[in-house]
């Protein structure tokens, strides 16, 4: 009868007591290993996340995917010890405060905020931790003391470099014969946006360019620059990236084609839709070490205790397609830099 003791000095084999042998005992240590190596499924934890957006979802479909691979190579695997429920807010902001206590009564052991949805996480004051990438400056934007010291109850990355406007600008006079006016278009609203700003009419005029901004926070607004500019055609545009910029992306290189004028931005988003040309942050290498904040936070790390990370990597875009049809003769070293062209 079964007494509830194991005596693990002996082991049975065909029927016979003898001492562990050294094939069983290297079969005990693999086993031991492979449970060490998936302690969430050994533990039975399954970890849920909630990814929150106010944007559209094909707009981010090739960054999720991304997300989703650096989880997988930290040992996480969805339906197994994996769970990612997500809410998209369609490009309506007003969407993001249910979304988000739809995410949190789920409930999600750690919400992923994406965009301009993070400005209302923040004020909501949720008891569930938060990461987040976010295209402005999180300290400007009121919801982190410092990039090394976040505090409160999120963290993430920023895609927010606003030295490289002046990067943008030296690319059109590269691209642009005799260029010498640029309107700048940018959305005051956006957190930093004033950085950028000076940047690009610091190094404008180091060019010998005349810079003009254009403040576009609203549709209205965006109308009136761009009939502005109509008036007065500027001979490149220059977007400040951001949210509304995205959603708003065809609407001004649609008119900038329409006077034979070059757009350039900071991602890939507005080269792929017609611009000529987009410098910026490597976004695909910030949202794969998104994953790696979501592994932290969900072994013990307090999200007011990492740092906010800035861009590391960037990239060339080129829409020579566009550049055909605007007839610029694009420089050899252009070319040779870009780590994406579009023909």
């Amino acid at each position: 009868m079964f007494d509830g003791a194991i005596n693990f000095g002996k082991l049975s084999s065909c029927g016979q007591d003898e001492p562990m042998d050294r094939r069983t005992f290297l079969l005990s240590s693999l086993i031991l290993v492979f449970a060490e190596r998936q302690p969430a499924r050994a533990a039975g934890r399954i970890f849920r996340i909630g990814f929150l957006t106010a944007q559209r979802e094909p707009s981010l479909a090739p960054f999720v995917d991304v997300f989703r691979s650096g989880l997988k190579q930290l040992g996480y695997v969805e339906n197994v010890n994996l769970e990612i429920t997500y809410r998209y807010g369609d490009d309506d902001l007003t969407l993001v405060p249910r979304l988000a206590f739809e995410l949190v009564s789920t409930p999600v052991d750690l919400l992923v905020v994406q965009g301009s949805a993070v400005t209302v996480v923040n004020q909501l004051k949720l008891s569930t931790p938060g990461v987040y990438v976010f295209s402005g400056d999180p300290v400007l934007a009121g919801f982190a003391t410092s990039l090394s010291h976040p505090g409160g109850n999120m963290t993430g990355l920023t895609f927010m470099a606003a030295e490289l406007n002046a990067k943008r600008l030296q690319i059109l006079r590269d691209a642009v014969p005799h260029l010498q006016r640029v309107a700048i278009i940018g959305n005051p609203e956006h957190p930093g946006s004033h950085i950028e700003r000076v940047y690009s009419e610091d190094t404008a005029k180091q060019l010998g360019i005349a810079a003009d901004f254009f403040a576009t926070a609203t549709q209205d607004r965006l109308v009136s620059a761009l009939a502005a500019m109509d008036r007065s055609p500027p001979q490149a545009i220059s977007v400040l990236a951001d949210g509304f910029a995205i959603q708003n992306r065809n609407t001004i290189i649609e008119f900038a084609m329409q006077h034979r004028v070059p757009v350039i931005s900071g991602w890939p988003i507005f080269a792929r839709s017609g611009a000529l040309c987009t410098y910026g942050p490597k976004l695909s290498d910030s949202y794969h070490r998104l994953a790696s904040y979501v592994d932290r936070i969900l072994k013990g790390a307090r999200p007011e205790e990492l740092p906010i990370e800035r861009p590391t990597t960037f990239e060339t875009v080129l829409n020579l397609r566009t550049a055909k049809v605007l007839e610029l003769d694009l420089p050899a070293s252009l070319l040779a830099s870009a780590d994406e062209v579009i023909e």
